[in-house]
């Protein structure tokens, strides 16, 4: 039998265990799906960290069950993960408190950057309600200011993935390319900032108290006795270093290219590029480590991206979800459905799809925002509504990125779970007026680490090689000249002059009810 390697993706809703070959094949997965989270208190959004890890074993022993003798031909494993859930654990690996998640909202009450000239320099370039965002944002200045002796008895303070890479290796190690989040990382060089950087002013914190990192591709650790106990992953083998959930996507839709953008449609959209040379597309707001050592990924983000239609399928879409459980098919594909005769720009439907406010983009005063309803619009129109809205913002930040990086882009890649609607994808293709490729297979976050441990364990020779055989493009969809030229007026004349017009009216609002906190 061939070769193969472990791919894990712990993902907001679900945990995948893959086997994958050398081209990029999914020969066998199961999928253990996850409350993402509990909630204490208004805001909070917190999940057990031992939760986190029986599951993961849970859909490693699924793995082994539907796979057969499959076991014995993997060579590898690689971890990804979502972003930015943070653990604290003692001496002993053991978690002190439970995980505060991605989507958790709280903030630190103190914000006031107090070193002068910091201040000075931050109030020159118009850039203090980013960073007191950022301050307020960060989980380790919560803790300290709300949980001191948590804090003191913290030996480590982990991302998810490093805190599983423990769980399967006994190592303090992560990858590079999963440090994205409010700790003290020098996005620029690649490490842990050293003393002077500006974030060791925001997140200050004690540096012997982080993981040690890796690049990608190389060797975290190797899998334990306990580990191969719990998951049924074979003692010994390598953990071979990833990165986060996103750059692996954009690794495994096989976006190499600073002229191909990545579009992620997941709980958050993102547009993103690959890129050797360091850009901010926003001032002061770092592009994240790639899934290739030394690259990065510049990155704009709609942070309740296709969360939306989770929305909007639990609001208004109740007759389809029974429909959908009767027919046993995915409701979204009911919705694909209903949309396909309403026409482009939803009859003047336009929405801005700020949910939850950004840090920069838009800003955190921004709110959602539906404009020009009539008496001819139904659900259907809003639901197209939602994702020209989400399509005509992520080209806004696809042109940022072309702006600032002085690269034009020409083609687009779309992965995550809303490139699974043709509808969308026809959308994408016909708003940004270029062709939308979706990759050959849908699991592009555990392809993209299974491409790490490839070339780690020395399949490939680099990472071109490797992307070369184990990724190409599935379908492509090509611009409706039909559409593009509604789509163009729709987006130059209203939907880039929306946030300006309304802005003023989100500040008031905030002012006059107190949401969003600042």
């Amino acid at each position: 039998m061939e070769e193969t390697i472990l791919a894990i993706d712990n993902g907001t809703q679900s945990i995948r265990a893959m086997l994958f070959n050398a081209r990029g094949e999914l020969l066998s997965k199961s999928q253990v799906h996850i409350e993402p989270y509990f909630s204490i208190q208004a805001g909070w959004a917190e999940q057990e960290p031992g939760y986190f890890w029986d599951k993961l074993a849970l859909a490693c022993q699924k793995l082994w069950q539907q796979s057969g003798n499959m076991k014995s031909t993997v060579k590898a494993v690689c971890l990804t993960t979502q972003r930015s859930t943070l653990i604290n654990v003692d001496k002993n690996g053991q978690a002190l408190r439970p995980a505060i998640h991605w989507l958790d909202q709280r903030r630190v009450e103190k914000r006031r950057v107090t070193n002068p000239l910091l201040h000075a320099i931050i109030k020159l370039i118009r850039m203090g309600d980013t960073v007191a965002f950022a301050f307020a944002e960060c989980e380790s200045n919560w803790l300290r200011e709300n949980q001191p002796d948590i804090w003191e008895k913290t030996h480590k303070y982990l991302f998810l993935s490093g805190y599983l890479t423990w769980q399967l290796t006994g190592n303090f190690v992560d990858s590079i390319g999963c440090q994205v989040g409010y700790v003290p990382f020098d996005y620029k060089n690649l490490r842990w900032a050293k003393s002077g950087h500006l974030n060791r002013k925001l997140f200050p914190m004690e540096m012997d108290k982080l993981p040690e990192l890796v690049p990608q591709g190389q060797v975290l650790g190797v899998i334990t006795k306990q580990a191969n106990q719990k998951t049924g992953i074979p003692e010994g083998l390598p953990l071979i270093a990833a990165a986060a959930d996103k750059a692996c996507e954009i690794l495994g839709a096989g976006s190499l290219n600073p002229e191909t953008a990545c579009l992620s449609y997941g709980t958050t959209c993102t547009t993103s590029i690959m890129t050797r040379k360091y850009v901010e597309v926003i001032p002061m707001i770092s592009p994240f480590p790639s899934a290739i050592p030394q690259t990065y990924n510049t990155e704009i983000q709609i942070y309740r991206g296709y969360w939306l239609v989770s929305w909007f399928k639990n609001e208004f879409g109740h007759a389809e979800q029974n429909q959908a459980a009767e027919l046993n098919v995915p409701v979204e594909s009911l919705f694909d459905d209903m949309i396909k005769d309403v026409p482009p720009g939803s009859m003047g439907l336009m929405l801005q799809p700020y949910w939850t406010p950004g840090v920069k983009v838009p800003g955190p005063e921004a709110k959602g925002a539906i404009i020009g309803f009539g008496d001819v619009h139904t659900r259907a129109h809003m639901y197209r509504s939602i994702l020209e809205g989400l399509t005509f913002s992520l080209r806004e930040g696809t042109e940022k990125t072309e702006r600032r990086s002085g690269i034009p882009i020409t083609s687009l890649r779309v992965s995550g779970g809303g490139s699974q609607s043709d509808q969308a994808m026809q959308i994408t293709a016909d708003i940004f007026n270029k062709p939308a490729s979706r990759p050959h297979i849908y699991e592009t976050s555990g392809l993209g680490a299974a491409i790490d441990a490839a070339v780690g364990i020395g399949w490939f020779s680099d990472f071109p090689a490797a992307v070369s055989a184990m990724t190409r493009i599935g379908r492509t969809f090509e611009p409706n000249h039909k559409n593009t030229d509604i789509y163009e007026q729709l987006y130059q004349r209203i939907y880039k002059k929306m946030y300006g017009r309304l802005q003023q009216l989100y500040h008031d609002i905030k002012d006059i009810t107190g949401y969003p906190e600042r």
